[in-house]
């Protein structure tokens, strides 16, 4: 299995780390041509962060390519931060980042976690997006939890019985609680090996054809990634999802839309897309085949380099 050419790498010719409230400082970074037109993207998770190969969705000779880490995420401080940190907060700093760098107007794209930042910014602020690229749609809707954290299993009963191993039986009615219990416990001794266990699971089930992740395994960054994962599951990601549907199909139904879900997904189940695709009856939606959750699967790839490639054509 080979991955589409990707363009080429880029370096940020801009980066900056900015305040946005006494607690949070998040990180931006503009790659690409500095004069073309803008383009941002939301990153998954929740708790990710941003990574080089995101900036080769992207032309870089006629995009302005604007990355940032989200509260708590990545290179912003302090990491794995939880306080005042809720998708209402991103949206804010959104548009801050917006203001900050004096951009009228942009294509915004988000996969996963990132295509529900999306929606709930453009659901928010209409006016300045250009188009939506939307990939592995998420809502948080109690049954996709359930999804995620239990029905899964079905699927993938090994990852799932690695994830559940060390919980004891009184507690495996409520995995994600348990686990909250221990990647917030100030003894790094208990935090950080369960931040690791969290983490694995989610990438297990991430391909439809699972890779062999040979990357070192930083215990800081995974426990950031988890503790802001676990603080936005908790409380269902700070959204409605029907809401967001409803509110979708009223405020964005004059922006330029492409989903593009994998047939496979398993992190996300096509469905919510389905969903998102009745509501934007104008969007083009792509069921990639061959393909599970990760962006970097070559269909899935190849249809949102397709959809960037599409937006060249709209002016702002």
């Amino acid at each position: 299995m080979t991955t589409p050419s990707l363009y080429p790498e880029c370096l940020p010719y801009n980066q900056t780390v900015m305040p946005v409230t006494t607690t949070h400082s998040i990180y931006v970074e503009e790659c690409g041509n500095p004069h073309g037109m803008p383009v941002i993207f939301l990153h998954g998770g929740p708790g990710s962060g941003c990574n080089p190969a995101q900036r080769r969705f992207f032309d870089p000779d006629h995009y302005r390519i604007i990355l940032f880490d989200q509260r708590g995420c990545g290179r912003s401080q302090p990491a794995g931060e939880t306080k005042e940190n809720n998708t209402q907060a991103l949206v804010g700093d959104i548009e801050t980042i917006r203001h900050y760098l004096q951009i009228e107007r942009w294509h915004v794209f988000g996969g996963s976690w990132g295509s529900t930042l999306a929606l709930a910014y453009a659901n928010t602020h209409p006016s300045p997006v250009v188009s939506l690229t939307l990939r592995g749609i998420f809502l948080s809707r109690p049954h996709e939890i359930r999804w995620f954290l239990g029905q899964v299993a079905l699927f993938f009963p090994e990852a799932w019985q690695t994830l559940l191993a060390p919980v004891p039986t009184s507690h495996r009615e409520n995995v994600l609680d348990y686990y909250a219990s221990l990647v917030f416990d100030e003894d790094i001794s208990i935090s950080i090996p369960a931040a690791i266990r969290w983490n694995a699971f989610e990438a297990s089930i991430m391909s439809l054809i699972p890779k062999m992740d040979s990357a070192e395994v930083n215990g800081a960054v995974e426990l950031a990634r988890a503790r802001v994962q676990i603080h936005y599951i908790q409380h269902l990601c700070f959204v409605d999802g029907d809401e967001m549907l409803q509110t979708a199909a009223k405020q964005l139904a004059d922006i330029p839309t492409t989903i593009v879900q994998g047939r496979y997904d398993m992190v996300c189940p096509p469905q919510t897309a389905w969903e998102l695709a009745q509501a934007l009856p104008h969007a083009s939606l792509v069921m990639v085949p061959d393909a599970g959750h990760s962006a970097m699967e070559p269909g899935t790839c190849q249809a949102l380099m397709a959809a960037t490639e599409q937006y060249k054509r709209l002016a702002a």
